[in-house]
């Protein structure tokens, strides 16, 4: 437990350095970008004292140094700024939208895991045969594509000529349902509304689906790969030869050694999801995270930028800090080797 705990505030440790890092990286850029925040926000029709009025209150006037002084004063007191493109603070706007987000992501990574590691053991176990055929087949298709089309494609074949999932939205207009956690598969049950809750559910598995489906493939590859790898071991050779039933030795003896390299791949596949989400989120009308910060983006809303890109870094470096536990978990030389270090 100790060897764990070294672990986690050494990766702590790096992941701050790395988001102070991110930030000012981000800052620079947002500020690089050609176009006055003040003008976009206030439009054509403002006068020069109004946008004169506004670059003073967003430190515009000053040099990026103390421009980012004032950012990180700010960002301490848990103020992210106010939002040119909604004229609300940042930390309410990230307060709505995340939770949607997260709410697909974290389904769409159910998905990928619970598929993805399943079809990659069949292929490896009947590798070259007609089942490892077809996983790889289809773990090809599925990656060769980007998510976005497989969401216009489910769209038109399950919402459009088989009208089985709505195509917008996470709720619908029938349901009023009080936002307590943001999490609409959580409120709805605080709420007690059973049908308000499938209809979360009936909205949910489509676009998680589209997200999911290019690291379903992705997780299947390098799962049989890596199990055909360790299949090739000796310890293998010898359960084989003990006369172990071959779903035994693909379960227990050659799933856990590949799963790890498998792990980290696959950590990062769902943290990105994070980000990759946009266009998803755009063809289902989902109002996440991803599609607010494409927008604001689009409007150089420097506040609510930061916010955003901090939001997703945030989440990459804890998706990456659980990894790297699980990994040091599976694999005891790990922690022996930081132990030695300490």
């Amino acid at each position: 437990m100790s060897q764990l705990v070294g672990i986690l505030v050494r990766r702590i440790g790096i992941s701050v350095v790395v988001l102070i890092g991110v930030s000012m990286l981000i800052f620079a850029i947002a500020r690089i970008i050609p176009g006055d925040p003040a003008r976009i926000a206030l439009g054509p029709n403002a006068t020069a004292e109004q946008i004169a009025k506004l670059r003073g209150e967003m430190h515009l006037d000053e040099n990026i140094v103390i421009q980012y002084g004032f950012f990180i004063k700010d960002l301490v007191s848990g103020d992210l700024g106010t939002s040119l493109y909604t004229n609300r603070p940042v930390t309410l706007d990230i307060a709505q939208f995340l939770p949607a987000t997260l709410e697909l992501v974290f389904l769409a990574g159910v998905i990928m895991v619970g598929l993805g590691l399943p079809l990659g053991i069949l292929a490896a176990r009947f590798r070259n045969k007609w089942p490892d055929h077809l996983v790889r087949a289809l773990a090809l298709l599925t990656v060769s594509a980007p998510s976005f089309v497989w969401a216009v494609i489910l769209m038109l074949l399950c919402a459009y000529y088989l009208p089985l999932f709505p195509i917008a939205g996470r709720l619908s207009d029938i349901y009023e349902i009080e936002r307590v956690t943001g999490f609409l598969t959580i409120d709805t049950l605080i709420a007690g509304n059973v049908a308000a809750f499938l209809d979360v559910w009936h909205h949910l598995i489509l676009p998680a689906v589209a997200l999911a489906l290019s690291g379903i493939g992705q997780a299947a590859r390098l799962t049989r790969a890596n199990m055909v790898e360790t299949y090739e071991k000796p310890y293998i050779e010898m359960a084989q030869a003990y006369g172990f039933f071959p779903h035994r030795i693909a379960r227990i003896y050659a799933f856990k050694p590949s799963l790890i390299p498998s792990l980290t791949i696959i950590g990062l596949d769902f943290a990105a999801m994070l980000g990759n989400a946009f266009l998803v989120e755009a063809v289902f009308a989902w109002p996440g995270l991803s599609r607010y910060g494409v927008n604001v983006i689009l409007r150089k809303d420097l506040n609510a930028i930061m916010g955003t890109v901090l939001i997703i870094a945030l989440t990459f470096l804890i998706v990456n800090i659980i990894v790297d536990l699980l990994i040091a978990v599976l694999n005891p030389r790990i922690r022996h080797s930081t132990r030695v270090q300490s």
